[in-house]
């Protein structure tokens, strides 16, 4: 991705040299298109720095340091936008009546540690008590030999108050994004995390009526867009310092091509690939 070379004369002693690798936003194969460092159950993204020493009588050694890419800024005025749902259910069997059921959240993008503010306005207008439910839901998709392998996992999961029969309720709850909660990777071709927030009413005797809201998750507030490398490889080569990564990338844009016949079939857009899979 960056090479470099520096030819200086070091004497018989320990010496410390400093180094920065200095990267450029925008175009294929650089940061502004890169995902983010990713480690999952079925597979990672991970970088790596690479140092070559070499000595007059052409004996050399080399160091490898793997280092974090964490993307902080994200123009995409998407992230910003707000969400609503709404959903109507009639009751049968062991229960009479109806329920209805209006959710919206403030905005699309949110920080690791935010809280996810949840307005929702309930009529219970049924023969039964209704509970309101809120789940975080995380889906991995791996791209390999021609196939995608989905994981699932529910990140938390939040119980609201009861709402008694024959009930109107506007009912107001703030979700915490889990702080260790890994951020959305959405500009990668073979591999995608993806998140999303279900709303829904606990109904005895009835399927529950449910929201979907697509969520993308971005790294924690305060945690600068950065390369990170350990201070000292097991080798004994000393790391450069950190040095922060100018510019970001959307992550919603379309992954970069690397190989045409190589891509994966049609993912759709960053709302799926459908967001029913994690049923």
């Amino acid at each position: 991705m960056v090479a470099g070379s520096t030819n200086c004369n070091i004497p018989q002693q320990r010496e410390v040299l400093q180094c920065q690798a200095v990267y450029h936003q925008g175009g294929p194969g650089l940061v502004g298109s890169l995902p983010s460092s990713f480690h999952g159950k079925s597979g990672n993204i991970l970088y790596t720095l690479e140092a070559h020493l070499k000595t007059s009588r052409g004996i050399g050694r080399k160091a490898v340091a793997e280092f974090t890419l964490l993307h902080k800024r994200n123009p995409d005025p998407m992230l910003m936008s707000p969400q609503q749902g709404n959903i109507g259910k009639k009751m049968k069997l062991f229960n009479s009546g109806g329920v209805d059921m209006d959710v919206n959240i403030e905005k699309t993008g949110f920080h690791q540690g935010e809280g996810i503010k949840v307005v929702a306005s309930i009529q219970n207008q049924s023969s039964s008590e209704v509970r309101p439910k809120y789940c975080l839901d995380k889906k991995c998709s791996y791209f390999a030999k021609g196939k995608w392998k989905v994981e699932t996992e529910e990140i938390l999961k939040v119980w609201g108050e009861l709402l008694p029969l024959h009930a109107n309720r506007t009912v107001t709850k703030i979700i915490t994004v889990p702080p260790t909660t890994p951020a959305s990777i959405l500009n990668c071709s073979i591999i995608k995390v993806e998140y999303r927030l279900r709303v829904y009413l606990d109904v005895k005797y009835a399927l529950d009526p449910e929201i979907k809201f697509p969520i993308v998750i971005l790294p924690a507030l305060g945690r600068p867009e950065e390369v990170q490398l350990p201070a000292y490889p097991a080798d004994g080569f000393e790391a450069f310092p950190n040095s922060s990564v100018p510019g970001g990338t959307s992550f919603l844009q379309n992954p970069t091509a690397f190989d045409a016949s190589a891509q994966p079939p049609p993912y759709g857009s960053w709302l799926d690939p459908s967001l029913t899979d994690f049923d």
